[in-house]
């Protein structure tokens, strides 16, 4: 394990941070995440929109630390999340894509993405709705098994719903309701995990006093979840 440098804005942003919103409900890896997007994006409503799952957290955390691959949907997570090794492959996309009328590129290329690790990534959507939609239908297929499914696609267009079928398919999953969020948000929530990964050990997944407590994971009230 190693020690992470923190630069004085970055604490400062912190420090700001901390005093603007309270986060001590949240378990100790979903608080990072939630915090480190804020941080990203300045801006705090994300505390009442993110829905995370300290288990699917803690998951994530593992599968980063056992060096299981991180897909990303575009170059744009890659770059920001280069230390965790994120791959993206668009380039396979969008020939797949080429052959296939209606498919756009960041959704073949998660079907290419779970024909060679169909078992244990972590995947990252920060920008194509259609990217999360493919996810979760591969998943539904059993074509693909990810540890973790960071779901933060942005638009008018269709994110809100990609990321409310995230939610609704049971995989282990962050995501936020609504249609903000975005690569670097999606970046943030992966590099606050690569963080915990790789300066010390996380509490246990499957621990029971997490488990699918309401206090591990932030719940909106139904009519929220459109």
């Amino acid at each position: 394990m190693r020690t992470v440098p923190v630069h004085p804005i970055e604490a400062e942003s912190y420090r700001i941070l901390a005093g603007r919103v309270d986060l001590t409900r949240w378990p100790p890896a979903s608080r990072a995440v939630v915090a480190r997007v804020i941080h990203a994006a300045a801006d705090v409503s994300y505390a009442d929109t993110l829905v995370v799952d300290e288990d699917a957290c803690l998951a994530g955390i593992e599968a980063i630390r056992a060096g299981a691959p991180v897909i990303a949907d575009v170059e744009m997570v890659t770059v920001a999340t280069r230390r965790a090794g994120t791959r993206c492959l668009l380039v396979e996309g969008r020939a797949l894509a080429a052959a296939h009328p209606g498919l756009t590129a960041s959704a073949a290329a998660m079907r290419v993405a779970a024909s060679r690790w169909p078992e244990g990534a972590v995947v990252v959507v920060g920008n194509a709705p259609t990217a999360l939609v493919e996810v979760v239908r591969l998943a539904a297929a059993g074509e693909l098994r990810p540890a973790l499914v960071i779901g933060l696609p942005v638009g008018f267009v269709g994110a809100a719903d990609a990321k409310a079928a995230l939610r609704a398919s049971g995989l282990p999953s962050v995501s936020n309701v609504g249609e903000r969020g975005g690569s670097a948000v999606a970046a943030a929530a992966l590099n606050a995990l690569w963080r915990l990964a790789v300066s010390g050990p996380a509490p246990r997944t499957g621990d029971t006093s997490r488990g699918q407590d309401p206090a591990n994971r932030h719940q909106l009230p139904a009519e929220d979840e459109r």
